[in-house]
């Protein structure tokens, strides 16, 4: 996947030198799957991702989630309760569209999902926000955006 791939090739350099990846894995009490378990020689990080895809005519701002997610609250709950052990936690927004800037919770859409990614952010999960670069045929992670937490 593109993600796999950005982070393999270094494109995300606040991931960037780890000796291991792997895909899917269980952790939490939830029974979750995280997306990707990156190994340090300091410890693992959790990697959480989702795809942005809610843009607003007029505004380079685009929002997350586009629909109630009750999954996506549960994952930040996850991440937060290893941020909180001490494990580093990440929840990592990738953005398909062209012409963005930041990234915020979509709080009108789902108010539950924003509380929970200000209570991860309290609780020391790092998030990141990276856009995507469409260009003849090619696609790639390419640049680092803005988070804003209050809409």
């Amino acid at each position: 996947g593109l993600i796999e791939e950005a982070l393999r090739a270094g494109r995300i350099p606040e991931l960037a030198g780890f000796t291991a990846l792997k895909r899917e894995v269980p952790y939490g009490v939830e029974n979750s799957r995280v997306d990707f378990r990156l190994d340090y020689p300091q410890g693992p990080a959790y990697v959480e991702v989702k795809s942005v895809t809610l843009g607003f005519e007029g505004t380079a701002v685009a929002a997350f989630p586009d629909a109630v997610t009750q999954r996506g609250a549960k994952h930040l709950r996850e991440l937060a309760a290893l941020a909180a052990d001490g494990v580093r936690a990440v929840q990592l927004y990738c953005v398909n569209l062209s012409g963005i800037e930041a990234v915020r919770p979509a709080e009108e859409i789902d108010p539950g999902y924003a509380r929970a990614l200000r209570d991860a952010v309290a609780s020391g999960v790092e998030v990141l926000a990276y856009g995507v670069h469409l260009d003849a045929g090619e696609i790639y992670v390419d640049r680092r955006l803005q988070v804003l937490l209050n809409g």
